[in-house]
């Protein structure tokens, strides 16, 4: 990216990522991120996303540094050489899924995910779900604890936890995968393209409730999902030098 002179330090509450936030801040400075050049988000995961939720107005890059646990969408934390490390960071743009989704009320609630859409059962009884690609009924009747939804840059998050494929960064592909799938035993989910609108409706919401989640964001009772990706947001976000999604994504496959 081109030289990072103004950089917006962002972290997460545990104390060792604000310890991160004022070292680095009192070593490079600390900008509002309307101001600045590249945001630095120091966390983990889970805060990386809500720090591209939060900042995807801007269309500013982010450069994550791991200060969580599981780090895949950080680089490694280190105070040094900070600013060449921005400047020789390489960009990967995502677009996020934007889900709609109806209550049993009514209510419609919309919300964009960058890593998948979920529905999870919400009761003791495994859910009931039927599901429709481009206004194709395409599963009649699928019991399952739930059914996910998820992008390239998702594929190794809850989707692949519930063994569903790992997608290339570059894929246009969506993955749909079941979890827990009771009827039809064997089915794994499927791949549809990244234009594809996916419906998952609930066909017994009184008996077996469901919830559900884009990106942390719930929704309860929910007796219809729709599904798409937005490729009007993108997200840009920094890896140092051969340290990108696609060759996470890659090395995941092999551990």
């Amino acid at each position: 990216m081109p030289a990072a002179r103004n950089i917006a330090f962002v972290a997460s509450d545990v104390p060792i990522a604000q310890d991160a936030m004022a070292r680095l801040s009192a070593l490079y400075g600390q900008h509002d991120p309307r101001d600045a050049d590249v945001i630095v988000a120091l966390g983990g995961d889970g805060f990386m996303l809500g720090t591209l939720h939060a900042t995807q107005a801007l269309a500013m890059p982010v450069y994550g540094m791991n200060r969580g646990t599981v780090g895949f969408l950080m680089n490694d934390y280190g105070e040094e050489g900070l600013i060449q490390r921005l400047e020789a960071a390489e960009e990967t743009v995502i677009n996020p899924l934007h889900m709609r989704a109806v209550a049993r009320d009514g209510q419609v609630t919309e919300a964009l995910a960058i890593n998948e859409v979920s529905l999870l059962r919400a009761g003791p009884q495994a859910a009931q779900l039927r599901i429709w690609v481009d206004g194709i009924l395409r599963m009649e009747d699928l019991v399952c604890d739930g059914a996910l939804v998820c992008t390239p840059a998702g594929s190794t998050a809850y989707n692949y936890s519930a063994h569903g494929p790992i997608l290339p960064i570059g894929s246009d592909a969506l993955a749909i995968t079941a979890v827990a799938a009771f009827r039809p035993r064997r089915w794994r989910g499927a791949l549809v393209p990244n234009r594809a609108v996916v419906k998952i409706e609930v066909t017994d919401p009184d008996k077996r409730p469901v919830m559900a989640d884009a990106d942390s964001r719930s929704v309860a009772n929910v007796v219809s999902v729709e599904i798409r990706s937005e490729p009007e947001v993108a997200h840009r976000m920094l890896f140092d030098p051969g340290h990108g999604l696609e060759e996470r994504l890659i090395s995941e496959q092999f551990e």
